[in-house]
């Protein structure tokens, strides 16, 4: 059995001495050891030296081989979670949630009733409609079917939201829209009875195009 013990106290530069059956020897470098220590020892004793000496030696290779091992594991596509990290994408033109399609722009639409026509407004049109704006909480906040009369204007002079989705009927459909609040008013809400940065739910029916 092998024991290290500290030679002269532990004093510095010293180096480690090592016992077996009585004899001693030091089994550090040759750069701490004279070489004259080394040939005075015993056959056996310089054979556990060397070994002792290969020693640091074997673990500086191995731990090099290790870290090389890991480090090529460590590059190597897939090996870190974040490396590669998902891209979220927007939803596309034509996107269907519950009924609802979903814009590129973020403008949802559905198709409540289709009409006869064939032929869909461009934004320079001036269009008649009925129409009922709601807040998302049900209020609401106009409504032409309420004054009992259609109303005109021109679709490249109301919110964006409306530009856009009128533009997707034809003659005589019916369309629920959920405009979001930057296609809408957004914070300048034209209106006590809208909430700065609020999405809007309209039903509009597409009267003509005159």
């Amino acid at each position: 059995m092998l024991y290290g013990v500290t030679e002269g106290g532990g004093s510095a530069g010293s180096g480690v001495a090592y016992c077996r059956g009585g004899t001693h020897f030091r089994a550090v470098s040759s750069s701490l050891t004279p070489e004259s220590h080394f040939r005075k020892l015993p056959a056996h004793a310089k054979s556990i030296a060397v070994n002792f000496m290969l020693i640091p030696r074997i673990l500086v290779v191995t731990g090099a081989s290790l870290c090389l091992l890991g480090c090529s594991k460590s590059s190597q596509p897939g090996s870190d979670a974040n490396a590669n990290p998902p891209v979220a994408t927007p939803a596309s033109s034509g996107d269907q949630t519950n009924g609802m399609t979903t814009t590129a722009s973020g403008l949802q639409y559905q198709v409540l009733k289709h009409g006869t026509g064939t032929v869909s407004p461009k934004a320079t049109d001036t269009v008649t409609v009925h129409y009922e704006g709601r807040l998302l909480n049900g209020t609401v906040f106009d409504s032409s079917i309420a004054r009992g009369q259609p109303a005109s204007f021109p679709l490249n002079q109301v919110i964006p939201g409306w530009t856009e989705g009128v533009q997707l009927m034809k003659v005589g459909d019916k369309f629920k829209f959920v405009i979001p609040a930057n296609l809408a008013y957004g914070p300048n809400s034209p209106t006590p009875a809208i909430p700065p940065n609020s999405p809007l739910v309209f039903e509009v029916e597409l009267i003509s195009i005159p």
